[in-house]
């Protein structure tokens, strides 16, 4: 520790031997530590001369808040239509919950906001750290958290992110099994419904699907139905129509499949329809829709647990998941000759 620095709960996790967290759990009288770390942190704390947080004891009566903060550019209402957001946000409370820690949720209309919300959050001591979604390019909020000294992850963002945690996903392997089984089927002209063009992830997805799709058309939408019916009818409007699409989320697929109904366009006979996530109703549809399948609860605590390597001081990562199963279902089939 240098000389004339205030000791922090992270001098004594390294003095003891143990986690940050369980420095914060035997400070705060909170179960989970043995009697005997508990006395043993307390000595530490005394030696090192360590006082609490004057602001963060008088807002938590503790000297951490055990809360982590997450801010979302959406509605309430949007979120109950987004299968994948309360999947991840149920992983994230799955494993906050085994550590004693609680979820301060915020729901913001754009990234000034959401920046503001992450400064009030630090200077009021009311989070340990921070969850980004919806990671943009060229994004101001990666700068506005490190000018805080927050810890941060990043959940879909790609390639490394100095400063940040980051658990991204593998575009390439699941454009890999989305190819794979539309070239196997004869399709040669396909379309995607993409989400923002502006998001990291779907940059990503697109620079991965035109490796193994080449001449892939990609329509931009917005995640919603309505996006991806307006979408769909002029894809399926279009002089050359493609013989499959694939939308990047499985509400727009359930969109486009409708569309395709109500313009008398038999799925799979004249277009195979395939969705980049899955949820109950994909398979509930006639047809039910083929989609690629992820575990979205367990993405969400593993987003949790790259967050508690920063707080218990351990050096920020970027780490790649890749745990999407293609589920062929019967919204494809073979191109229509």
């Amino acid at each position: 520790m240098a000389v004339g620095r205030r000791p922090t709960m992270s001098d004594i996790a390294r003095r003891v031997g143990v986690s940050r967290v369980a420095v914060s759990y035997a400070l705060n009288g909170r179960p989970g530590v043995s009697d005997d770390l508990r006395e043993r942190v307390r000595e530490v704390a005394e030696e090192l001369g360590f006082t609490a947080h004057r602001a963060a004891v008088a807002l938590h009566g503790s000297a951490a808040a055990d809360v982590v903060g997450l801010a979302l550019r959406r509605t309430s209402a949007a979120l109950r239509s987004e299968v994948f957001r309360r999947q991840f946000i149920a992983g994230l409370q799955m494993e906050l919950y085994a550590r004693s820690f609680g979820l301060a949720l915020q729901f913001v209309e754009n990234v000034d906001e959401e920046i503001a919300i992450y400064r009030r959050w630090h200077a009021e001591r009311r989070v340990d750290g921070v969850v980004l979604c919806d990671l943009r390019l060229d994004d101001p909020r990666l700068k506005a958290v490190q000018e805080l000294a927050l810890p941060a992850v990043v959940a879909g963002g790609s390639g490394e992110l100095p400063g940040v945690a980051n658990l991204s996903t593998d575009e390439h392997a699941g454009a890999a099994k989305v190819a794979g089984l539309l070239a196997a089927l004869g399709h040669r002209r396909v379309a995607r419904v993409s989400g923002p063009a502006d998001l990291a992830h779907t940059a990503a997805r697109t620079a991965a699907l035109a490796t193994v799709l080449p001449g892939v058309q990609t329509v931009p939408a917005d995640y919603t139905g309505e996006a991806a019916a307006q979408a769909t009818r002029r894809i399926l409007a279009g002089r050359d129509r493609p013989t499959a699409i694939v939308y990047d989320n499985d509400l727009m697929a359930l969109a486009g499949l409708g569309v395709a109904a109500e313009m008398h366009v038999p799925v799979p006979g004249q277009v195979s329809i395939l969705a980049w996530e899955d949820s109950p109703l994909c398979q509930l549809v006639h047809p039910a829709l083929t989609v690629l399948q992820r575990n979205i609860t367990d993405y969400g605590m593993r987003t949790a647990r790259l967050l508690f390597e920063l707080l218990d001081d351990r050096p920020a990562r970027s780490v790649r998941y890749g745990n999407a199963a293609l589920v062929v279902r019967d919204s494809t089939g073979p191109a229509p000759a």
